[in-house]
């Protein structure tokens, strides 16, 4: 998808250590699982409601 390679993935996790803090990046990835989560059922769901 974003083509990105084990140096861009370092960077990327160094820089979101720097800004969420190593306490709150659990979390945060948790939530933000959960929402893509529930983002696809949303999308799956609505393709399959009658329209009135």
């Amino acid at each position: 998808m974003f083509n990105l390679g084990g140096y861009e993935i370092l960077i990327f996790l160094l820089v979101a250590m720097l800004l969420f803090g190593s306490a709150r990046l659990p979390s945060l990835m948790r939530n933000l699982g959960r929402s893509a989560i529930e983002f696809k059922k949303g999308m799956r769901d609505d393709d399959t409601e009658p329209k009135t």
